[in-house]
């Protein structure tokens, strides 16, 4: 695969996420709520799946942590919502 469909991936991933951190902030999201986590996410995968074109290892520690991070989130919104 060309390395420019990389930099497409990461950059949709940080849209995402941005977007993501917009709403939340314009109190259109809820920041413990699924949509929020789910979206950050998506965002974290499609910036590691960039990282596998070209590499960066703080990059990919951060993307990890937040990825754990928002999947935590999700999971948690989804046991919240069950209630």
């Amino acid at each position: 695969m060309n390395p420019i469909y990389g930099d497409i991936i990461g950059i949709i991933g940080v849209f995402i996420i941005v977007v993501a951190y917009i709403l939340m902030q314009i109190d259109k999201m809820d920041s413990k709520g699924f949509n929020f986590s789910l979206l950050n996410t998506i965002g974290a995968v499609f910036i590691l799946i960039s990282l596998y074109y070209d590499w960066n290892l703080a990059s990919f520690v951060m993307e990890v942590i937040w990825f754990s991070l928002s999947i935590y989130g999700t999971i948690k919104a989804i046991k919240t919502n069950k209630k």
